[in-house]
């Protein structure tokens, strides 16, 4: 996404239009579109020969095809293609490049907070079809996804999770008591931070459903947003709808309990199982 984006700020500068572009590598207009958008591969020929186009100098063009031969590499999730669906494919793609992930959670626990057991719970239920081999893939993805918060670069984490979350439960009692301490022990950590929004508050804006905001550490890459279905999902980068988002969460996160009471309720809560 960032090199394409690149790509288009070159051709901009350079005052060259679509269909000269398409014209230097033979293809179509539409698919230099494409390519700026990030919607198919950098094919390393059509790269080197658009920014000759643009008049880049040759040791920029060595440079900027090093790091497009680092973007075509695949992903640490390709060894999960199995039990990863493409439309989730970019989510994990997202987590994995933001520095602030900001979200609200109404039905779970999010991913990368979920212990073992209650991941598998859950998977146990969404895809109750599948067998225990093909369970325990998607659950082994899930905690991989996990070591993004123990990095040195970790991103920000803030969650804001319904009551309902905490109440609903999942696995059984022992599988939430250590759901719990799970949440209790990554409120030590200096990037992640929980909000609970109690039932009390009654409506608030969020109850829709989940949501997901990315920023990233790309002055090219626009702050993305993930919502989720049944059949799929939907991903929002446009500045009008994301600044909708944000504005909800941070009305939300002034509604919801502060995250110095955090601990003390998920505590509470854990004794009442």
């Amino acid at each position: 996404m960032v090199l394409g984006k690149r790509l288009r700020q070159l051709r901009e500068q350079a005052g060259v239009s679509f269909e000269d572009a398409a014209r230097a590598i033979e293809v179509t207009p539409l698919t230099v579109r494409r390519i700026e958008k990030a919607e198919v591969g950098l094919r390393i020929p059509y790269v080197k020969e658009l920014l000759r186009t643009y008049g880049v100098p040759a040791a920029e063009i060595e440079d900027f095809l090093t790091l497009a031969r680092e973007a075509n590499q695949p992903g640490w999730w390709y060894k999960y293609r199995d039990v990863l669906p493409e439309w989730f494919s970019a989510y994990v793609s997202l987590e994995s490049e933001a520095s602030v992930i900001r979200l609200y959670e109404p039905h779970y626990v999010p991913g990368l907070l979920q212990t073992h057991d209650y991941a598998t719970a859950l998977m146990r239920v969404g895809f109750p079809n599948e067998s225990k081999e093909e369970i325990a893939r998607r659950v082994a993805l899930r905690l991989k996804r996990q070591d993004l918060i123990v990095k040195p670069d970790a991103p920000a984490v803030w969650a804001i999770l319904d009551e309902t979350v905490l109440r609903r439960p999942v696995g059984g009692v022992e599988v939430m008591r250590a759901q719990m301490d799970r949440l209790i022990e990554v409120l030590d950590m200096p990037k992640v931070r929980i909000q609970v929004m109690r039932f009390f508050v009654g409506a608030h804006p969020g109850a829709y459903g989940p949501f997901h905001h990315f920023r990233f550490g790309f002055s090219e890459l626009p702050d993305v947003v993930y919502t989720e279905n049944l059949a799929g999902s939907v991903y929002y980068d446009r500045p009008e709808d994301v600044v909708t988002y944000l504005e909800i969460l941070d009305r939300m996160s002034v509604q919801a309990e502060p995250v110095a009471r955090t601990r003390d309720i998920l505590a509470e809560l854990r004794k009442e199982l």
